[in-house]
């Protein structure tokens, strides 16, 4: 892809539509709206239980661009189940008909579980779904104990033409929606520390056993460009390393600063021993707006905290972000 084809846009709006966390009472910056605000912009008007989104453990964002008068929206990820798309996206008044496209970034269930329904209530035909060919073989993970747990495949291509989506399954980058947005190809591993997530297995070739599978190669990220402010990265599980990401924007558009990266950073579990040096990494990229959420992890957020303090803001389901 020729990086100069990407087109910087004049407005960017993110809705949370899935993420692990609801927090409607944290102070934000102003580009930040907290779901309580948006369900009463949306419509509510009395305070309920039953008015209020579903935390899940997954994400999705609806990212909106625009340039002038020109509109078009990405959905990137799905979360992990049917239910939490339509039931979050009722309630905040998610315009599903207005979505262009969908990226999953890669091959698990909790980003891809929701995809079936989302393109069911965006009820096009030959929406584009940017996938990996890598992502479709099954994966599975130890349990404390030992035990393997496979996880559910992830739906295919012909499942999703059949809810009216148009498979795009590349491994290298491109640019989408009259050229607003930057999907990427597989990410490059250039830190010593990232590497991956510990005892993750996928079947082999053949179906008939289990290997590991702790890169996940087929991981990608998306980004936008937005004017006067530079990239704004959407990497929802950072299987590769959340600086390998910033080292691969920064590798694919030299020439762009970073303004804002979200989603999943996944310093949780066993990454936590790389908090600290990915925490002391993040300072060379000069990052305007850090906001993690997903799998990012609680001791990772408030490392984040306490080294770049107000810059961190960290996502919940319902939020919208406007830059």
């Amino acid at each position: 892809m020729d990086k100069n084809s990407l087109r910087a846009v004049d407005r960017l709006e993110i809705t949370v539509l899935i993420d692990n966390r609801t927090d409607s009472l944290s102070s934000v910056p102003p580009e930040v709206t907290l779901e309580w605000n948006v369900l009463h912009q949306a419509g509510m008007n009395e305070m309920t239980g039953s008015c209020q989104c579903c935390a899940n453990h997954g994400l999705a964002l609806i990212v909106r661009a625009e340039i002038g008068a020109e509109r078009r929206t990405m959905l990137f990820d799905a979360g992990p189940v049917d239910f939490a798309v339509e039931y979050n996206g009722t309630r905040i008044g998610v315009p599903f008909k207005e979505i262009d496209a969908a990226m999953l970034s890669h091959g698990h269930w909790d980003h891809a579980g929701g995809l079936p329904m989302a393109l069911e209530l965006i009820g096009g035909t030959n929406v584009p779904v940017y996938l990996h060919p890598g992502m479709f073989r099954q994966r599975a993970f130890h349990l404390p104990g030992g035990d393997l747990l496979p996880i559910r495949d992830i739906p295919g291509p012909a499942e999703l033409r059949s809810k009216g989506g148009d498979p795009i399954v590349i491994d290298h980058s491109t640019t989408a929606l009259d050229d607003m947005f930057f999907v990427s190809g597989e990410i490059p591993r250039v830190t010593p520390y990232e590497t991956g997530l510990p005892g993750h297995m996928r079947r082999t070739e053949h179906g008939d056993g289990w290997e590991l599978d702790p890169l996940i190669v087929d991981e990608r990220y998306l980004a936008v460009n937005v004017r006067d402010k530079g990239l704004v990265i959407f990497s929802a599980c950072s299987h590769a390393g959340i600086v390998n990401v910033l080292h691969a924007a920064r590798r694919d558009m030299p020439d762009v600063p970073v303004h804002a990266v979200i989603g999943g950073y996944h310093l949780s579990g066993a990454n936590e021993a790389i908090i600290d040096k990915t925490v002391a990494d993040f300072e060379q990229f000069d990052v305007d707006l850090i906001l993690p959420g997903h799998c990012t992890g609680w001791r990772a957020v408030n490392a984040l905290e306490r080294a770049f303090g107000p810059k961190v803001v960290p996502i919940a389901v319902g939020m919208k972000i406007s830059l």
